[in-house]
């Protein structure tokens, strides 16, 4: 079991920056990857951004791209996104993701949610 816990949402004008963090606890030891979704309202969940734990590479969204950047520090087993030229088309459920090698294939864990409100 993994266990993800988002923080660093809220509301802020277009134009502006935010930074999500997100702590991973449990038995994070197997895990290939770690990331952020989002959802808005009537949308479906969509990547934002991932980082591979091997290596470091990064995969980005095509509409976030120049101004998301996702980051890590693996002494605190944290996952970070720091969003900058906030949209209002960015407001949604920001969700932190972790991909664990499991017996039979890669299991999902992910944390609760966290909202970001950019208003025009």
């Amino acid at each position: 079991q993994v266990q993800l816990v988002e923080s660093g949402g809220g509301a802020v004008q277009a134009g502006g920056s935010l930074r999500l963090s997100c702590v991973a606890s449990g038995s994070i030891f197997s895990t290939t990857a770690m990331g952020w979704y989002r959802q808005a309202p009537g949308k479906q969940r969509e990547l934002v951004a991932n980082i591979i734990t091997d290596g470091g590479s990064t995969n980005y969204a095509d509409s976030v791209k120049g101004r998301f950047t996702i980051s890590r520090d693996m002494a605190k087993n944290t996952v970070y996104l720091q969003m900058n030229s906030l949209k209002p088309e960015d407001t949604a459920v920001y969700f932190c993701n972790a991909r664990v090698r499991g017996t039979w294939g890669d299991i999902n864990y992910w944390g609760k949610g966290t909202l970001v409100t950019v208003s025009s």
